[in-house]
């Protein structure tokens, strides 16, 4: 008795080649990512490679959209590759518009610094840059008042404590952080402490620069930080958030040390009586 085949209906092919090439995107974008953190290669094939990904990404996003139009129209399979893509696609684009929505509102600087009139400098950083950085000078009073109206709460902090153990508490932070320290010296009478770093950001893990500059007061210590992005013309507010947390958690470290009650002096141990003159015992 002959079997009867059941024709199926042909997959779209729109569908099965757009979630390959939105599939094929997240290696791509995990490359840029590893290249970067491992600092393999310069920026600019970093980027060029993660806006490779991006661009599949949405070109999988449009052939998915035709695809389903097709599905609809049609009755062909391919209704979970389509879709598959459509998530892959929005996945990695969800990350870059985020930014590009920040961007707008957002002005176009990259170097924040909580004193605009004399900023901690970048002394050993400034000679690991590499050409196409982002120059170490601070760009002046026209990167300030953008700076005042995006970020008016960026500012020195002004602590109690001495310049010293607002020097430790800064060190234990960075370190917490795990920051790369390129630069360090402890203050010292008529020397300013200073602290220079590398931070990284979440997720693409690019070098930002940062400086930090702890003065001793009368009383107390001014701490004083600059974030600068080594590359790009816009941070996105990283560097300012990164600001505001550093000192944030230096203020609360440093308070916590200033409420430790002081350890009291221990006693001098009395000497040993000498045998000549210990006390004869009664027979």
């Amino acid at each position: 008795m002959p079997v009867r085949r059941i024709a199926l209906e042909p997959a779209s092919r729109l569908a099965v080649w757009a979630r390959r090439i939105a599939i094929f995107s997240l290696p791509a974008v995990l490359l840029a990512i590893i290249i970067e953190r491992a600092g393999l290669l310069e920026i600019v094939p970093v980027l060029a490679t993660f806006g490779a990904a991006l661009g599949m990404a949405a070109v999988a996003i449009v052939l998915a959209a035709l695809a389903l139009i097709g599905i609809w129209r049609h009755g062909t399979d391919g209704l979970g590759a389509a879709l598959t893509a459509i998530v892959i696609g929005v996945a990695l684009l969800a990350y870059p518009a985020y930014f590009a929505v920040l961007a707008y509102r957002l002005p176009a600087i990259a170097d924040i610094t909580t004193d605009p009139i004399d900023p901690p400098r970048f002394e050993t950083i400034g000679r690991l840059r590499s050409r196409q950085a982002n120059p170490i000078a601070y760009a002046g009073l026209y990167a300030a008042e953008q700076q005042r109206r995006a970020y008016p709460d960026i500012g020195p902090l002004d602590t109690e404590v001495n310049a010293q153990a607002a020097y430790d508490a800064t060190m234990a932070i960075i370190t917490k952080r795990r920051w790369q320290v390129i630069n360090t010296h402890p203050p010292q009478p008529g020397r300013d402490g200073y602290v220079e770093a590398v931070a990284r950001t979440p997720i693409m893990g690019f070098r930002d620069d940062v400086a930090v500059r702890i003065r001793a007061l009368r009383q107390g210590a001014r701490i004083d930080v600059r974030s600068a992005s080594r590359y790009g013309r816009h941070d996105f507010g990283t560097n300012a958030a990164r600001i505001r947390i550093l000192l944030e958690q230096i203020d609360d470290a440093a308070s916590e040390k200033a409420q430790q009650p002081a350890r009291p002096a221990q006693k001098a141990k009395a000497p040993p009586p000498q045998k000549g003159n210990q006390p004869s015992k009664g027979r």
